[in-house]
């Protein structure tokens, strides 16, 4: 048994809780995810059970401590990651209100644009970063206002999904920067709570929870949650940060020379930035990253991965993933003119719409299951094309480089297709789970397992393969120009 000292990693991703543990060399020694569900029970809305990320969690930290070498004892510090803007609601009891309200949700659209309306949208922006968009924690909170007044009167305490994790381990109540830029409520520059909206928005300041950098300690331990999963009472937990800042942490993007792709259930292209910069018209987030005094632009698609679960799991619900991606190796580039739009949830970056919808395009008797299965990775990947050339336009230097991570990430085919349709070569990280491994690596900076954030991932990361455009990546920017011009005409048929 290993006697180095270990760090945990804890992700609340969308489709499970997740442990990852590391030890000081940054090796893992063991990880393990356990599922939970998501809820739809109207047109738009996207829910979970925070009580069910709990059960998952303590089950993941329970086999994690059981199947690895790992003796709680060594584990000396914990970080933690998850989905970003969901909504949790607590009454003065620490009791769950209702279902939290997920990232993908888009049922306030109203309440944006009442947002918008009482601050200004370019007020808004100069102050939070970011536009009104149905994703956002803040929306979520006046829906839940308009709608089911008898639960907002309740409300306590409003918390991020790994927050209410946070309470469990700890019974604190913190958040990170990084997670509450994510909010709409938080002042992008001083990185503080914005008193101006809240004040304006009519939300209690009471009701949020402290702010932290992601390598700052927010409690310990508590003997109740000791008892609940095998951790050993007193153990440290640090901030760690909302999931695509992990995420970038877990594979280097932690200056402006490296940027990160997540080909996740969504996906993103994230620029790291030495100082607070906006895109004026909203269509590019901007947060606080995970790192102290350091910030990040990105564009985010919905639909990523989530578009590749969704067409399987309603087309080959029988067939694994690995045998549909193989069929997809064997169609040429265009898919011979099929066209996949990854809408299905709606579109944040560069669109900002909720209203937008999925399709195919253009097929025939002639496709083939092995052409839809592309259409669907070459559609993604002019997504995260668009969201790269909006970071493109805003003026940001050239990264040297670009990673990729994420479930998506573990296919060659579709990291090639992604190479060649971005036009740029792609640095694929060994790690399967990015954001958990960047919450460990926060933490140990955190317990000064490492001297800094750039030291901690020079030990741990490791580049599995680099991938290159082939001949075939000029031939996709016609492609490229006809996806965008199949959004614009078909936008006046969706329906909600």
């Amino acid at each position: 048994m290993s006697k180095k000292p270990c760090i945990l990693g804890l992700d609340i991703s969308t489709t499970a809780s997740k442990a990852v543990c590391l030890d000081s060399t940054g090796q893992i020694l063991g990880q393990t995810a356990t599922e939970h569900k998501i809820s739809h029970p109207n047109p738009l809305w996207s829910e979970q059970n925070p009580t069910d990320w709990w059960t998952a969690m303590r089950q993941s930290i329970q086999t994690l401590i059981e199947l690895s070498s790992v003796d709680p004892k060594q584990i000396q510090a914990i970080g933690l990651t998850g989905q970003m803007h969901g909504l949790v609601l607590m009454d003065s009891d620490n009791r769950v209100l209702r279902p939290a309200i997920l990232w993908n949700d888009g049922r306030s659209n109203a309440q944006c644009e009442m947002i918008r309306e009482r601050i200004g949208r370019e007020s808004l922006i100069a102050i939070t970063g970011n536009d009104a968009f149905t994703g956002f924690t803040a929306p979520k909170l006046l829906w839940v206002r308009d709608h089911e007044p008898n639960c907002y009167a309740q409300i306590a305490k409003v918390l991020l999904p790994k927050d209410y994790i946070r309470w469990h381990l700890s019974s604190e109540y913190a958040t990170d920067l990084a997670g509450a830029g994510g909010t709409l409520l938080l002042d992008l520059s001083k990185r503080t709570w914005s008193t101006d909206l809240l004040k304006e928005l009519q939300i209690p300041e009471t009701w949020l929870p402290p702010t932290y950098e992601g390598i700052q300690c927010t409690g310990t331990v508590s003997r109740t949650c000791a008892l609940e999963t095998g951790l050993l009472e007193g153990t440290q937990i640090f901030a760690g940060g909302g999931d695509q800042s992990t995420q970038a942490i877990g594979v280097g993007a932690v200056d402006p020379n490296t940027w990160a792709v997540t080909l996740g259930t969504s996906g993103v292209v994230f620029a790291p930035s030495v100082d607070p910069i906006i895109e004026p018209m909203g269509r590019v987030h901007a947060f606080p990253h995970a790192m102290p005094q350091t910030w990040h632009l990105m564009g985010v698609m919905l639909s990523a991965a989530g578009s590749l679960q969704w067409y399987r799991d309603t087309l080959a619900p029988q067939i694994d993933f690995e045998p549909l991606l193989i069929e997809a190796t064997d169609i040429d580039f265009g898919s011979n003119g099929l066209y996949f739009l990854p809408y299905l949830t709606g579109e944040r970056t560069p669109h900002a719409d909720p209203l937008l919808r999925g399709s195919f395009i253009g097929l025939t008797s002639r496709h083939t299951r092995g052409h839809m299965t592309r259409a669907v990775l070459e559609g993604v990947s002019y997504g995260l094309k668009d969201n790269l050339n909006l970071l493109q336009q805003m003026g940001l230097p050239s990264p040297k480089r670009i990673r990729i991570s994420g479930g998506g990430a573990q296919s060659h085919v579709w990291c090639q297709i992604l190479a060649d349709i971005l036009g740029n070569p792609l640095e694929v990280v060994k790690s399967s789970e990015g954001a958990a491994v960047g919450a460990a690596l926060l933490a140990g900076v955190g317990q000064g397992i490492w001297s800094s954030i750039h030291q901690a991932c020079d030990t741990a990361i490791t580049i599995q393969s680099k991938i290159y455009p082939e001949e075939s990546a000029n031939e996709y920017e016609d492609r490229h120009r006809n996806f965008n011009d199949l959004n614009t005409r078909l936008k006046g048929f969706y329906i909600t």
